[in-house]
């Protein structure tokens, strides 16, 4: 095989809830194409990141975390979860080294065997973590699956990351690249920028507000001076949530809509005008029109 030919291929990382696969694709692209946050269950759809690594394109598939469903947006999101690994051509198995192989983390593995492809062992989390307790938890998950290869990582740090950026490299099949060599993401900026003031949201409001809210980006518009005046909206179920976002005196959302900004500049690379509104939308959760705009299949059951 000639040293030119070029490689492309899917990843997908899955994992529970909290594992770092957020943390581990900003790592591996380099910039941030997907929100981090504290609180568990903040990525919805699969967001793809995209990285090259010498001749091979890597597009990662970030998907939600997988546990035990309980609502409508649960279950999609559990789907839309396994759908990314099973359409993908190698799936990265996150692990949190520091909580080990527990109930969720145990589920997963015990699923993997329906998924067809190549599988790798990511323990992540492993600069607060004992070398016998690792050297333990990659055999025991070794002894439940077979993973082609095991990487120990600090998807925080960055220890460990471009070892394995470097092995996906040279195991995604070889074909043509399927997105410009400068391309991070394909979620679109617009998307991308509902998904930071998500994200600025739950930072601020992780403890009083519930996961029934979304932000959609109504407005984008580019003006004259190169500036980027932007529009977005907060869904929220109840009026006692929109009170609760637009905060005492505004100062919630004045804080929220400034956090956004300064992101949403850095990623636009101009200067960015965000106007944020709140407005109750009751039942969204149950509305199909919404899973779609997020990219999830509605759950009938």
């Amino acid at each position: 095989m000639p040293e030119t030919s070029t490689r492309c291929g899917f990843i997908a990382l899955i994992g529970a809830p909290n594992a770092g696969k957020s943390t581990l694709l900003n790592a591996l692209v380099g910039s941030k194409v997907t929100i981090v946050s504290r609180k568990v269950q903040t990525t919805r759809a699969l967001i793809r990141g995209i990285a090259v690594e010498g001749q091979s394109q890597l597009i990662f598939v970030d998907t939600p975390g997988i546990f035990a469903p309980r609502r409508r947006l649960d279950r999609a999101m559990v789907a839309s979860a396994w759908s990314g690994a099973h359409d993908a051509d190698l799936v990265g198995v996150l692990i949190d080294a520091k909580k080990g192989i527990e109930e969720e983390a145990e589920a997963i593995l015990g699923k993997l065997a329906e998924v067809g492809g190549p599988k790798v062992l990511i323990l992540n989390k492993v600069d607060v973590v004992a070398k016998e307790a690792l050297l333990a938890l990659a055999s025991a998950a070794n002894a439940r699956v077979k993973f082609e290869a095991t990487f120990m990582i600090s998807a925080l740090t960055g220890d460990g990351v471009a070892d394995l950026k470097h092995w996906l490299a040279g195991r995604v099949p070889e074909g043509p690249w399927l997105y410009p060599a400068d391309q991070m993401s394909d979620a679109p900026l617009r998307q991308l920028a509902a998904e930071i003031t998500r994200e600025k949201l739950f930072e601020r409001l992780h403890q009083e507000l519930p996961y029934h809210s979304t932000v959609e980006t109504e407005v984008w518009k580019e003006l004259r001076k190169g500036d980027i005046r932007i529009e977005q909206t907060i869904y929220v179920e109840r009026e006692s949530q929109r009170k609760i976002v637009i905060g005492k005196g505004g100062q919630a959302i004045k804080a929220i809509g400034e956090a956004a900004r300064r992101e949403i500049e850095t990623i636009a690379e101009a200067k960015v005008h965000l106007f944020l509104f709140v407005k109750v939308r009751e039942g969204w959760g149950e509305d199909p029109e919404r899973y779609r705009a997020m990219g999830l299949e509605f759950p009938t059951e």
